[in-house]
């Protein structure tokens, strides 16, 4: 899927007048009809099956919030076949309306920012689920999964979940991870999907449990690991292609500690820098040469990295500084090119310069607890995301590893979010 792009100066960007906000739409029955029809084939690709809850079969007609982990595209296939009943709105990247507005709105979808505090948002589904009649599609996660676990989930969610006021029902897929892993590079693989819908909340458990404790049933809801599944049910994997990409996630070689100098292709991972070669195995394992194995399963190899970019964190060695290409949304007509710029994250959060010196762009650590990064951006790159409600910064940048840069904004909230907590409990 691509994206319109059109040139522009900054300074003829700054001049674009932001949309105007617009009310959620009630799908359609043959819009409804239209998202199941085109997911139908890769539905049948991959011998999909899915289980519902009786207690989800009984709100069938009640609007409710509908929680969904997010691994790949066929997510949204997914829900369109299990809730194919339930008239449904979409809460979904405001990048996705570019060049398709009137199709996006007409198809339920309502747009939002990735990691922008978005004041609107909470309005429209409240609109949506009050005054459309309908249910609201979200993924709390936000992004894709790089390493197949849950992407870092806001907190007090329960806050969101108490002023919608419904039953949450949460929706677990299976399978499609590892079908479509994000790192490798949008090729998919013969793996059966399936899915799982359950009542999380009650409307009465809404009201009933505190902001801590929603937050919990939460992270139990979301606490998956796709690599462990496929070893525990035996799933093998046989294509060719099953680790390239796969540096985008394993950045760094526990062999010798170089960062950026591994390359995944065909089935192995190789470190340019020492040699180390590791296998992917038809089952997920990663396989060392000569022996050792330092992390067999992908997501320690990634809880490694996030360690090691923790200890850089707090020792104050953490950088990025790269030349990035910036493309910038400022309406739904397009996003625009404005050229070359420099993006620099540190310990004191981001800065991004460009446009001849007219762009001097920051943003604190404690913005938000997440980042918007991603692989292949609409065929374009890897892309690292920053920016609030009036303007959106799409940074690509070459030979940097956005997972790193997500990491350390991960962890960088956390500690900026604890040495305030210390403070003011000393005060």
């Amino acid at each position: 899927m691509k994206i319109k792009v059109k040139k522009l100066t900054y300074e003829e960007v700054l001049k674009l007048p932001a949309p105007k906000h617009k009310n959620p739409k009630r799908p359609g029955a043959f819009f409804r009809f239209l998202i199941r029809a085109l997911g139908s084939a890769d539905l049948k690709a991959t011998n999909f099956s899915y289980e519902i809850d009786p207690a989800v079969k009984v709100l069938e007609k009640t609007p409710c919030l509908i929680l969904m982990n997010h691994s790949a595209f066929i997510d949204l296939e997914i829900a369109a076949k299990i809730f194919k009943d339930r008239p449904y709105c979409i809460v979904c990247t405001s990048d996705g309306f570019v060049g398709k507005e009137g199709l996006m709105r007409a198809i339920g979808c309502i747009p939002t920012k990735k990691f922008v505090t978005d004041p609107a948002l909470i309005a429209d589904m409240r609109y949506a689920l009050s005054r459309l009649g309908t249910s609201v599609l979200m993924y709390p996660e936000a992004s894709y999964s790089f390493d197949g676990r849950a992407t870092a989930l806001p907190r007090r969610m329960g806050l969101l979940f108490k002023r919608l006021d419904v039953p949450v029902i949460m929706v677990t897929t299976t399978g499609a991870f590892a079908r479509d892993p994000l790192y490798n590079c949008l090729q998919k693989r013969r793996v059966n999907v399936s899915a799982k819908a359950e009542l999380l909340l009650s409307r009465e458990q809404v009201k009933e449990k505190s902001v801590e404790e929603i937050d919990e049933i939460l992270d139990a809801a979301f606490s998956f690991d796709s690599f462990a599944w496929q070893q525990k049910n035996g799933v093998e994997i046989n294509e060719s292609f099953r680790a390239d990409g796969l540096e985008r996630i394993l950045y760094k070689c526990p062999a010798c500690g170089a960062e950026g100098k591994t390359h995944g292709k065909g089935i192995t991972l190789t470190c340019a820098a020492c040699g180390k070669v590791y296998t992917l195995d038809t089952k997920g394992f990663m396989r060392g040469d000569g022996g050792k194995t330092e992390f067999a399963h992908i997501p320690d190899w990634y809880t490694w990295e996030r360690e090691c970019v923790k200890n850089q964190l707090q020792n104050g060695s953490y950088k990025i500084d790269a030349p990035v290409q910036i493309y910038v949304m400022k309406d739904y007509k397009a996003v625009y090119d404005i050229g070359s710029g420099r993006l620099i994250h540190t310990p004191e959060g981001f800065t991004l310069t460009g446009a001849q010196g007219k762009l001097n762009y920051t943003q604190p650590p404690t913005a938000c607890y997440g980042l918007y990064a991603d692989y292949f951006w609409y065929e374009i790159g890897d892309v690292i995301c920053i920016g609030n409600r009036d303007m959106l910064y799409y940074c690509f940048p070459n030979d940097v590893p956005v997972a790193k840069a997500r990491l350390a904004a991960e962890e960088l909230y956390k500690m900026k979010k604890a040495q305030k907590h210390a403070t003011n409990s000393n005060n």
